[in-house]
């Protein structure tokens, strides 16, 4: 599955979930570490733990496994590394602090907002 169909099925499970704010940053022309952030908000601990653990089932039920996943334990900000994509789940009042959208503002960004 190529890295762009990937973005479109984590983007629909994080709609499911009514994931706030989500922001899909083209990366590949600039770093190496991924070709895609896709970044969303959720209002609480447990609102970002159902986004997280929805797009960890949805990909897994396509075969996909996470290499990395780190935050569950405080909530704030859940992180999950699928080597290409890496998706960020913040707290929406984490997300303004970290900012990734301008610190990685040389990619294409594209927002959905709900």
């Amino acid at each position: 599955m190529d890295s762009k169909t990937l973005v479109d099925r984590i983007v629909a499970a994080m709609e499911d979930k009514k994931a706030k704010d989500i922001s899909i940053i083209d990366i590949h022309s600039i770093t190496v570490i991924a070709d895609y952030f896709v970044i969303c908000s959720g209002t609480s601990s447990t609102h970002i733990k159902a986004i997280a653990d929805e797009v960890d089932f949805k990909l897994a039920e396509m075969g996909l496994e996470a290499h990395h996943k780190e935050g569950y334990d405080s909530a704030k900000w859940i992180l999950l590394d699928y080597a290409d994509v890496v998706i960020h789940v913040f707290h929406q009042e984490d997300r303004g602090f970290y900012n990734l959208e301008r610190l990685w503002s040389d990619g294409e960004m594209t927002s959905i907002r709900y």
